[in-house]
């Protein structure tokens, strides 16, 4: 497996293309996969039950001091940001929203680089705010591999467009084949 962990980002729009990619990243032993989506508090459960019934993997909602363990799937819950640990445990906060957002993409992607320098993936993908980008440029400066949907895929292209204006991603893909592409990534199959 070339990565230890993928992150994953995303805001309006960007359920339907999980829902897309789910199936498809599950046919591969991939990494942890941890996502950050801009949830409202307390909606985690239905967006896990969703997520269970089209991935065919585990998927839970984010805890404190929680293992990260392979082919599971964690969604930060709406009103915590997540951070992983340098000995790679989650961590939950409650402080308040970064970039109006909370779980805030960024707080994230920017703990995920320090644990994991260049053995992480960071996915941004479609939304409505600039939450991702910071995060994305910092990945990318400690080693990691980038994936950016592209802004014509996207049903709100602000997020993409946020992260190519801060840096160069390794892999530009629309929305219908980034669940191929990230599968092959996290297999292993290609760098």
């Amino acid at each position: 497996m070339q990565f230890d962990a993928v992150v994953i980002g995303g805001s309006h729009g960007s359920f339907e293309v999980l829902l897309d990619a789910l199936p498809q990243w599950a046919a591969v032993p991939f990494p942890p996969l941890l996502l950050a989506l801009h949830i409202p508090r307390g909606s985690a459960q239905d967006f896990i039950r969703h997520f269970r019934e089209h991935c065919g993997c585990a998927a839970v909602e984010a805890e404190d001091k929680q293992r990260l363990e392979a082919r599971t799937v964690y969604l930060a819950p709406g009103g915590y940001h997540v951070l992983i640990e340098r000995d790679q445990t989650l961590s939950l906060s409650s402080d308040g929203p970064v970039n109006h957002a909370q779980p805030s993409i960024d707080v994230l992607f920017e703990s995920a680089a320090i644990a994991f320098g260049n053995r992480l993936l960071g996915v941004l993908l479609t939304g409505a705010s600039g939450d991702g980008a910071r995060g994305m440029a910092q990945i990318q400066a400690l080693g990691g591999t980038l994936v950016v949907q592209t802004p014509a895929s996207a049903v709100a292209p602000t997020m993409p467009e946020a992260a190519l204006e801060r840096c160069r991603p390794d892999h530009l893909v629309a929305a219908d084949a980034l669940g191929q592409l990230v599968a092959q990534l996290a297999g292993g199959a290609i760098d």
